[in-house]
């Protein structure tokens, strides 16, 4: 018995030994740090689904007012949050050559087929892959796309329209979602989802499925991070959503015989930047022995370019619906905002003869003012983050930071700190014009480098929508409308609000 006692203290001291390895680091670095505790770190709020991790770095940004920057315990992984924005600048822009690396892949080499896509991918990998991406979004490319939007619009006013003629309460996360759901069906895919009038058309359950976590999907995360180069060849991604994703891909591929067939949407362009061939550039991670970066290069494969269509449509829909459905709760409870909003609408449509076109969607500017309001105060993406490459010193500091470790920028809590925006809660959109880049703190499409390649398609899509919908429509409170909705705990990529946002639609008189 006393043997078995011994053998259990000695496995007990032993697994506690380990779990807690290296939670002293930010002590010996004399940081201001959230005490961790064993196998979880300083995130058990998260493991226990209390918070979501925008919640989180929001709650440590605001817990800390006096520090530059404040370390925290991700289970056993060392991370900071950066309080400054110029050390913001530093990681985002001066020094990104320190923080390429978005560091959200759970193993360091080893990556899942469809994380091989520019939001997830690493160094050269990411580098080649934004380099021959960036002319898909050009102004051009865009305004190329935009009859595919005007039916999705058109159809969203009819499904809009059924709605504010029963007089229920409608929720515009729901609808927004299905709009944007069937906007990346045709731009991405070409095809029609059909997500508007059939609220469980296939694509649209694809969409939920992505962003609604199983008791698998929540075992194998758990499982990744606390075991990564064990688990390494455990996939993430639920194994129906690939199938569905590489099957889809490779159908309209075979269907186009891989071929760009006139469509200008993004499984064309795709198919045109394969066309020109392997990808070459300088290298990111690797130099030659004067320092000069060494030659990269990449073949798009039908592989790599279904992971791109993957990211595409889960980002695309996801961002888009969560930012414009807020936006939409915002000038329900700000009926005068909405009315000015409204005024500009059919002013400029009266311009261009009752039609939405890109060109019109361009004057919207007060419109436009609206929604990055509305991002600011709840920005889909709560945080960034990035994971230094090598040692690296903050500027003004004197805490050096070794590689691996993450660095978050908290952006709900830099866009609501009284410091930099007055009365933050308040809806105000004339604070913020096209010039709105204020000293790296309003950052909802990110900065520098990795910032968000498609920011301009996302703004279009989701200012078309808004448009296309306020011009026929007022949006009011209902009876089930909170002015500060509860943010939904397990939301930790985009967030989202628990429960939906419950408005009602009015239909408008216009002359």
């Amino acid at each position: 018995m006393i043997q078995l006692i011994a053998v259990c203290a000695v496995v007990a001291y032993c697994l506690y030994s380990l779990s807690t390895r290296g939670y002293d680091y930010w002590h010996k670095k004399g940081v201001q740090h959230e005490k961790p505790l064993p196998f979880i770190g300083s995130t058990g709020r998260i493991f226990a689904q209390k918070m979501s991790m925008t919640e989180y770095f929001t709650d440590l940004y605001r817990k800390y007012p006096n520090e530059k920057l404040v370390g925290y315990y991700f289970s056993r992984e060392k991370a900071v949050v950066l309080r400054d924005p110029e050390l913001v600048k530093c990681v985002l822009i001066t020094d990104f050559q320190y923080f390429y690396r978005r560091g959200i892949n759970y193993h360091k080499d080893v990556f899942e087929p469809m994380f091989k896509n520019l939001f997830f991918a690493e160094g050269d990998l990411w580098k080649l892959l934004r380099q021959r991406l960036t002319p898909a979004f050009s102004s051009g490319k865009l305004k190329a796309m935009f009859p595919l939007i005007v039916e999705r619009t058109e159809r969203l006013q009819r499904t809009a329209a059924a709605a504010a003629a029963r007089g229920a309460e409608v929720d515009v996360r729901d609808l927004m979602a299905r709009y944007t759901t069937d906007f990346i069906g045709a731009c991405g895919f070409g095809i029609d989802a059909n997500s508007i009038d059939n609220e469980d058309a296939p694509f649209r359950k694809l969409g939920k499925r992505i962003f609604t976590p199983s008791l698998r999907d929540i075992i194998v995360i758990l499982a990744k991070w606390l075991a990564p180069d064990l688990l390494k060849h455990l996939k993430t991604v639920p194994p129906e959503v690939e199938r569905d994703t590489l099957s889809l891909v490779r159908g309209i591929m075979g269907q186009r015989n891989y071929q760009p067939s006139g469509r200008n949407d993004f499984i064309d362009l795709l198919l045109e930047l394969k066309q020109k061939g392997k990808i070459v550039g300088e290298s990111i991670e690797h130099r030659n022995s004067d320092g000069s970066p060494k030659s990269a290069e990449l073949e798009m494969d039908n592989l790599l370019m279904a992971a791109q269509v993957f990211v595409f449509f889960a980002a695309g829909f996801e961002t888009s619906s969560s930012a414009t459905s807020f936006t939409l709760h915002q000038l329900a409870l700000h009926p005068e905002q909405q009315a000015k909003c409204q005024e500009e609408i059919d002013e400029v449509l009266t311009r261009y003869g009752g039609k939405l076109c890109y060109d019109a969607v361009n004057e919207m500017k007060y419109l436009k003012m609206c929604f990055y309001e509305s991002m600011r105060i709840f920005p889909s993406l709560g945080f960034l983050i990035r994971k230094c490459v090598q040692p690296y010193t903050f500027p003004g500091t004197g805490v050096t930071i070794d590689e691996g470790v993450a660095v978050i920028i908290p952006v709900q809590g830099l866009q609501t700190d009284e410091k930099y925006f007055e009365e933050p809660e308040e809806f105000r959109p004339e604070r913020l014009d096209d010039n709105r880049v204020m000293n790296h703190v309003y950052l909802p499409f990110g900065e520098g480098p990795r910032a968000c390649i498609g920011e301009r398609l996302g703004l279009m899509q989701s200012l078309a929508g808004l448009a296309a919908l306020l011009h026929q429509f007022s949006v009011a409170p209902s009876v089930n409308t909170k002015t500060n909705p509860p943010k939904d705990p397990t939301g930790h990529v985009v967030q989202s609000i628990k429960g939906g946002i419950p408005l009602l639609l009015k239909k408008r008189k216009i002359d």
